[in-house]
């Protein structure tokens, strides 16, 4: 079949095979390119939420950075005959075959990584596979959550609280400047929220690692969080998503607790701002974005998702690193989005913009162009116009 980008809403319900695979290749490549990262302490890492964003930039990092056998955990769609995967069942096929020309270990785990099951899943190919892990990194998204103790399904709600909002955003797809109005959440959308994108989850992993022993001494676990800035706390830090970030930050303390018998540590690590599906579906952040991103781009200081991540390994995990924290003990990674000269020119913009100056202004068009390439379109030496297998000739 050929595969073209199909839009529904915030998510691209396609993804091309090969566009995924050159995803990951350029990924791989530029880490190559910035040379080895000094963490020998690093041998085996699992990353929960592995087949894209930070999560699968975490994982390239680990592999081709320091040389780190990795274990990923994810939920994908699998393909069809005339239906293709998810953009991350194709990534990690791409990285298991890269690793593995490199001699290094990687096998992902598809399913549900929120369930116990899973967890058992996860410790016995630890203990098959690896004996102990180094690094657990937490990069799980998703809008719902299966509890797997009550089996209660939770949504998670985008929302203000207390009152109603009404704020500047970007509709991605017309490319128009409009208002959007937002009702406050209710109690229970904001505990909801707080159980499907808080720190519960978390705690559940590193309570289960270390009662199996399959930690290594001094065994390291980061989550990311993003907290940004005025122009967007009404609807991220002061709304639902802020709630369930101040969790991460309860169950981080809770985990380091956990972790302390072997000498080991969590932390949250606060990164900047970037595409990805959840960022396109909050009101007020694409805007933000294409801003931040036009504004970065000038002043030649703009990260993608692989560089920002191959920075936080080199800079605050890497032998002898002294992580760069704030007072609540997050590694904070948006520096660089957050210095008075990039700020500054984000603000002037942000009351000035409207459709009309949008693409003087901001950058939608590399908003969108990283938005597709999350589903592997819009690489260069890609045939988009060839008659492709979904399926990639396995039995699904």
């Amino acid at each position: 079949m050929i595969v073209k980008p199909r839009i529904r809403g915030f998510i691209c319900t396609t993804a091309h095979p090969d566009g995924c695979a050159a995803n990951v290749q350029t990924q791989i490549e530029y880490v190559q390119g910035q040379g080895e990262i000094s963490s020998g302490e690093l041998k085996n890492v699992l990353v929960l939420g592995c087949s894209g964003g930070y999560g699968l930039a975490c994982r390239v990092v680990s592999a081709f950075g320091c040389n780190a056998n990795t274990l990923g955990v994810s939920f994908e769609k699998q393909p069809e005959e005339k239906r293709t995967a998810s953009a991350g069942w194709y990534n990690n096929i791409a990285f298991e075959a890269a690793a593995a020309e490199k001699g290094l270990y990687a096998k992902s785990l598809d399913g549900d990584a929120f369930s116990d099951e899973m967890r058992e899943q996860v410790i016995d190919t630890i203990k098959a596979d690896l004996g102990k892990i180094d690094l657990v990194v937490y990069s799980l998204a998703s809008p719902v959550r299966p509890h797997p103790r009550t089996g209660e399904l939770h949504r998670s709600t985008i929302k203000p609280l207390g009152e109603a909002l009404n704020i500047k955003s970007v509709h991605v797809d017309r490319g128009e400047v409009i208002e959007v109005n937002l009702d406050p959440a209710t109690e229970e959308e904001t505990a909801n929220t707080v159980a499907v994108m808080g720190g519960e989850d978390w705690e559940f992993w590193i309570e289960a690692l270390v009662q199996a022993d399959v930690l290594a001494e001094g065994c390291r676990s980061i989550a990311f969080t993003y907290i940004g800035t005025e122009l967007t706390w009404p609807i991220y830090w002061e709304g639902t998503l802020g709630q369930a970030k101040i969790d991460l930050d309860r169950a981080c303390r809770a985990n380091s607790e956990r972790m302390a018998g072997i000498g080991g540590s969590a932390r949250v690590a606060v990164l900047k701002a970037i595409v990805s599906q959840a960022s396109s579906a909050i009101p007020v952040v694409p805007l933000y974005v294409a801003l931040l991103f036009k504004v970065m781009k000038e002043q030649g200081c703009h990260e993608d998702i692989i560089a920002h991540i191959h920075r936080m390994f080199a800079t605050q995990l890497s032998t002898g690193a002294e992580p760069r924290l704030d007072d609540d003990g997050r590694i904070r990674m948006d520096n660089i989005e957050l210095t008075e000269e990039v700020q500054r020119e984000v603000l002037k913009r942000w009351p000035l913009v409207n459709t009309a100056n949008l693409d003087e202004l901001g950058d939608l068009t590399g908003f969108r162009e990283d938005f597709l390439k999350i589903f592997g379109f819009g690489f260069p030496g890609v045939d988009y116009e060839a008659d492709v297998d979904p399926t990639l000739g396995r039995a699904v």
